[in-house]
């Protein structure tokens, strides 16, 4: 399989110019990081537009052999009120399955992620870089 291995310094660039279309988009007042992958930008976006307020909530995907890949929320901590000043932070929109469980509890958020995939590309209200479908290897990985 075909990966594309995207370095410290890139995924740094890349989440800082992110940082600039969330600013031209509008003032926010929280972030929710979706853990795990959401964790790294989140904590970049948190400095870059001076917010402290941050939540986690966490998805685990997964197969179960018969019905194929399935996302569930595991834990939400108190994220308290969620509206049009939050932004919902993950590092990838692979399949859009996250951002789409995520709207059913956050409908107002507006949906945040570095990278995006052909597939999930929709869900993301900015998003920084298309990425061609293929095995994406973070830094931390």
């Amino acid at each position: 399989m075909d990966k594309i291995y995207i370095s410290w310094e890139e995924f740094h660039k890349d989440t800082k110019s992110l940082c600039e279309k969330i600013k031209a988009s509008g003032s926010y007042d929280k972030i929710i990081a979706v853990s795990r992958g959401g964790l790294v930008p989140a904590g970049i976006v948190s400095y870059e537009l001076g917010l402290r307020n941050v939540e986690t909530v966490n998805v685990r995907s997964y197969d179960d052999g018969k019905e194929g890949r399935n996302d569930e929320v595991i834990y939400t901590s108190n994220v308290g009120e969620v509206n049009e000043k939050t932004l919902v932070i993950d590092d990838l929109s692979d399949t859009g399955n996250t951002f789409r469980l995520l709207k059913g509890l956050f409908p107002q958020a507006k949906f945040i992620t570095v990278y995006a995939k052909p597939e999930g590309v929709s869900e993301p209200d900015i998003f920084e870089k298309k990425l061609p479908d293929k095995w994406i290897v973070f830094p931390w990985d």
